[in-house]
């Protein structure tokens, strides 16, 4: 077995155990296919095949959907990993908008990896937000919005973030001009 097989497999797992009984936004669709989505959006839409980002996509959401912690992420994947998705992990012990604030600080000043796998939280989240009620929709459109602006200014530093950038920003674009 190669190092994706190893890697990239065992996070599929450890995603589909950690997320196995949480539903996405619409009550339907079990949650592990959203991490899921994010790892092919980074692989198939934004090009990146590294085998780390690709595991950190799948995991993208355990520490702050889960009881998983940053140990047990980082005994099986590593510091590294482990590190790029407690850097996309709110803090939810703060206050909404202390956490808001801390987390787009977090983003800004991330690797380029943490941010492209947030955009691609963030493309995949636009393409699933058609699935919500219209009022459930304001508040995914509201922060994608946010993080839109927090990642603007940084987008340009790397080509791999400016191209999944501009997706992002023409996925934003025609979820808005449908609805």
């Amino acid at each position: 077995m190669d190092t994706f097989e190893k890697v990239t497999l065992a996070a599929v797992a450890f995603a589909a155990r950690a997320h196995r009984h949480q539903l996405r936004k619409d009550g339907h669709t079990p949650y592990v296919a959203h991490p899921m989505r994010v790892a092919l959006i980074v692989r198939h839409l934004f090009g990146c095949a590294d085998t780390q980002v690709l595991a950190a996509a799948l995991l993208h959401d355990v520490l702050e959907d889960t009881p998983t912690d940053y140990d047990d992420i980082a005994a099986e994947f590593g510091d590294q990993i482990a590190s790029w998705v407690a850097a996309l992990s709110k803090d939810t012990r703060l206050p909404e908008a202390e956490r808001e604030a801390r987390y787009c600080q977090q983003l800004q000043n991330a690797d380029w990896q943490v941010q492209l796998l947030k955009l691609a939280d963030m493309y995949d989240n636009l393409c699933d937000a058609h699935r919500l009620e219209p009022a459930r929709r304001l508040p995914v459109l509201a922060k994608i919005r946010r993080y839109v602006e927090v990642l603007r200014p940084v987008a340009a530093t790397s080509p791999a973030t400016r191209e999944a950038f501009r997706h992002v920003e023409q996925a934003l674009v025609q979820f808005e001009q449908s609805n």
